[in-house]
């Protein structure tokens, strides 16, 4: 048996408890409560409810916002970074059409198990020429940010045209078709002109040479030392094995290059630019 403390007085001797009913059936809260507990005042009160609602965003905004203004730029200047080559940004824009980020996501996260599976974590200035950003949030098939010299072209063409054929337990669908899509330069430049108007520092030799470069890219015999002035590291070869110049050609020029500007053997983070 317990022992009956006389010093604790019960519940209906109590001053601070309040009894509900006639039957004096004790009420644990107290008659009076602290600030903190007034938050049901705030939530039956609509207005109020919003006045606070904005008071904390603004808040938090500014905290977020507002350091910004002291940086002499918000991405950190890489070297190797460029924007893509015609080719390349041709395949992108394929890329974009066929759906491919949709599944695909091209962000490596600074986590270890991401970094230790595809690399080095991504830098904002990897994407500071990507319009729309490619980053993503579903992965039903493997990040492709660092997927450039990971694979031979014989092995994305084997891909695209029968993923199952490479990849057994893969859901992805067949893109042979690219193969049989030729392509040609007659609107690269308009192409070039409309990145540059948003932002992208394509100049006007680069959009005057931008129809020459999209065909020399894929040509190891031709003369494409202009090529690589303009774009440093750009691959040059037949990508896809055709004669003709086809969507399979961009496509894959365009994954090549992915995560291959940035020499991360020799990279050190800066945050202080």
């Amino acid at each position: 048996m317990t022992k009956h403390n006389d010093s604790i007085a019960p519940p209906q001797d109590d001053p601070k408890v309040v009894q509900l009913g006639d039957g004096g059936i004790p009420n644990e809260l107290p008659q009076h409560t602290t600030l903190l507990d007034r938050h049901g005042t705030i939530e039956r009160n609509a207005s109020l409810l919003l006045v606070f609602s904005f008071l904390v965003v603004t808040i938090g905004g500014i905290v977020e916002i507002a350091p910004l203004f002291w940086l002499e730029n918000t991405i950190e200047d890489v070297e190797g970074v460029r924007p893509y080559s015609p080719l390349e940004l041709t395949g992108r824009d394929i890329y974009i059409r066929e759906g491919c980020y949709v599944c695909h996501s091209q962000m490596i996260r600074p986590m270890r198990d991401e970094v230790e599976r595809y690399g080095h974590y991504s830098l904002a200035a990897e994407s500071m020429y990507d319009h729309p950003f490619q980053w993503g949030s579903k992965r039903t098939g493997p990040d492709l940010a660092r997927v450039g010299g990971r694979y031979s072209d014989e092995w994305h063409v084997d891909h695209f045209i029968n993923p199952q054929s490479v990849v057994p337990e893969s859901i992805m669908p067949k893109y042979d078709y690219l193969l049989r899509t030729s392509i040609d330069a007659e609107y690269i430049e308009d192409l070039l002109q409309t990145h540059a108007f948003v932002g992208v520092p394509y100049t006007d030799e680069m959009i005057d040479t931008a129809a020459a470069d999209f065909r020399v890219q894929v040509d190891p015999f031709g003369d494409w030392d202009g090529l690589l002035e303009r774009y440093p590291g750009a691959q040059v070869r037949n990508f896809d094995g055709q004669p003709q110049l086809t969507e399979m050609d961009a496509l894959i020029a365009y994954l090549q290059m992915l995560g291959t500007t940035v020499d991360f053997s020799t990279f050190i983070a800066d945050a202080s630019r």
